[in-house]
C-alpha cells in the first residue's frame, strides 16, 4: 500500500515519472528503428532521428532533475543554496567519526575551551569532569536540591554543542528574579532533566542529545563529593570555594568520602583512549579532583594512550602561587603516583609588558616551565604558542587543538607503536 502512496495528488512526482517514461521509451524506439531508417532514406530522416534522441534525452535528465528536487526539498527543510553546506558538514562529520578516541580531564573553563578547539579534529571525545564544585549557580542547586553540580558539565556540553543558539540558550544567566538571579539556563534546564529523570547521569545524556553534541560529557563521580585541603601549616579547608578563598599553599588535597567509585562509562573512556588529555584548568579543583578517584588514576596510569598535560599560562592566586610547570606535574605525581603524563604543552606566546602588570595586580604571574626537570623524569616538553589575547589572556582553541593534534601525530602515534 505505501507504494501507492507516490500516485497520490499533490505528491508532485507523477509528472516527472511519466515525462522520464516518456523520454525513455523515445530513446529507445530511436534505437530499435534509427539506423534502419538512416540508412534507406535521406539526409532529413538522418536529422530527425538525432532530433528525436535529443529530445528524449532532454526529457530524461529534466524529469530525474525535478524528482530529485522534489526529493531534497522532502527530506531537508532548507533553501537549495545551503545544500553543498550540507552535503559538506555532513562529508566532514564522517571525517571525524574516523578521528582518534580522545579524553580530557578536568573541569571549569579550561576545559570547555579546549574542547571547543578538538571538537573539529575528532568526534570521538569523552570529557570527563569534575563535580566538586561549590560555588555560584552550582552550589546553590547542589545545596537546594541535594544534587551534582551542574556548571562544568554544562560547560562542557556547551562547547560541544552543534546548535549555537541553544548554546547561547544554556549560557545565558538571570540578571533579575530574587529566585532566579545568577542561576544560568542550562543549570535549571539539567536540574529540571535530573528531576524528570531521577538520575544525574540520565539528566546529562539527555541534555547532550538536545544540544546534538560531539562526543560526550561524562561526570567523573555520581556521588556527592567534596573536596578537602590540608595546607603545609597543618590547617584544613573544606569545599572547593572555601579552599581557593583561604589562600594558603596546599600540601595535600582528597576527596570526602573517601572511596568513591567512578562512573563506568569514565573507566571505560580512558581504557580506549588514544590520547588523553590533562587540563588546562585548575590544578587542585579541577584537574586533579578527577584523579583522586581511584579507577579513574590507575586506569589513566594503565593506559597505553599518549597522555599530554596541559599547562596553565598564568598562576592561579590561592592554588599555585609560585608553582612552575613541573610542580604542576609533581603534584599530580605525588597525589597519584604512576606514569601520570607522556608530554606537557608549555605556551611560548609572548605576553605584552601591560598585560603582564595588570595580571601581577591581581597576584598573578606567567607559570615558568623548568622544562630540565621534566625531561629528567622522561616527560617530553612541547613549546607553542597557543595563546589569544584581548582583553584576557586565554589559551585559543584553534592553536591549542592544532598543537595538540601536531604532536600527538607527530610523537603519540609512533610512541604507540614503538617507533620512538
Amino acid at each position: 500500500m505505501t507504494f501507492f502512496k507516490w500516485l497520490y495528488p499533490g505528491m508532485r512526482i507523477k509528472r516527472w515519472i511519466l515525462l522520464f517514461t516518456a523520454g525513455t521509451t523515445i530513446v529507445l524506439l530511436v534505437a530499435l528503428y534509427g539506423i534502419k531508417t538512416i540508412s534507406e532514406h535521406s539526409i532529413f530522416a538522418a536529422t530527425f532521428v538525432a532530433a528525436c534522441v535529443i529530445f528524449g534525452i532532454f526529457t530524461m535528465v529534466t524529469s530525474v532533475k525535478n524528482i530529485v528536487r522534489t526529493f531534497v526539498r522532502a527530506v531537508i527543510p532548507h533553501d537549495e543554496s545551503e545544500l553543498v553546506n550540507i552535503i559538506y558538514q555532513k562529508r566532514h562529520e564522517r571525517t571525524l567519526e574516523r578521528g582518534p578516541r580522545v579524553v580530557v580531564v578536568g573541569g571549569g573553563t579550561g576545559l570547555s575551551v579546549l574542547l571547543q578547539g578538538i571538537k573539529e579534529y575528532t568526534k570521538n571525545i569523552s570529557a570527563i569532569v569534575t563535580v566538586t564544585d561549590t560555588g555560584g549557580s552550582s552550589g546553590r542547586l547542589r545545596d537546594e536540591f541535594d544534587m551534582l553540580p551542574p556548571g562544568d558539565i554544562r560547560n562542557c556540553l556547551v562547547a560541544l554543542a552543534d546548535a549555537p543558539l541553544l548554546g547561547d540558550l544554556f549560557q545565558y544567566r538571570f540578571q533579575d528574579g530574587h529566585g532566579l538571579k545568577g542561576h544560568n539556563f542550562g543549570n535549571l534546564f539539567i536540574t529540571a532533566m535530573s528531576q524528570v529523570t531521577g538520575c544525574f547521569d540520565r539528566a546529562v545524556k539527555e541534555s547532550s542529545k538536545v544540544l546534538a553534541i560531539r562526543g560526550n560529557v561524562i561526570p567523573s563521580t555520581l556521588e556527592k563529593v567534596t573536596l578537602v585541603a590540608t595546607f603545609t601549616d597543618g590547617t584544613t579547608a573544606e569545599g572547593e570555594t572555601t579552599i581557593v578563598d583561604t589562600r594558603k599553599p596546599i600540601r595535600e588535597m582528597i576527596l570526602q568520602p573517601a572511596g568513591c567509585a567512578a562512573t563506568r562509562e569514565a573507566v571505560e573512556a580512558i581504557e580506549n583512549a588514544d590520547l588523553i588529555i590533562l587540563g588546562p584548568g585548575s590544578l587542585y579543583t579541577s584537574v586533579l579532583p578527577n584523579l583522586l578517584i581511584t579507577d579513574i588514576a590507575q586506569a589513566v596510569i594503565a593506559s597505553d594512550a599518549y597522555k599530554i598535560y596541559i599547562s596553565n599560562v598564568m598562576t592561579q592566586p590561592g592554588e599555585t602561587d609560585h608553582m612552575s610547570a613541573f610542580d604542576h606535574i609533581n603534584t599530580l605525581v605525588q597525589h597519584v603516583g604512576g606514569n601520570i603524563v607522556d608530554a606537557c604543552l608549555i605556551n611560548t606566546g609572548d605576553l605584552s609588558d601591560d598585560m603582564k602588570k595588570k595580571y601581577a595586580e591581581q597576584g598573578q604571574f606567567p607559570v615558568p616551565c623548568d622544562g630540565d626537570k621534566m625531561e629528567e623524569l622522561g616527560i617530553r616538553v612541547l613549546r607553542e604558542n597557543v595563546i589569544h589575547l584581548q582583553d584576557k589572556i586565554r589559551h585559543s582553541p584553534e592553536l591549542l587543538a592544532k598543537a595538540i593534534f601536531d604532536n600527538y601525530l607527530k610523537y603519540g602515534v609512533q610512541d604507540s607503536n614503538g617507533e620512538e
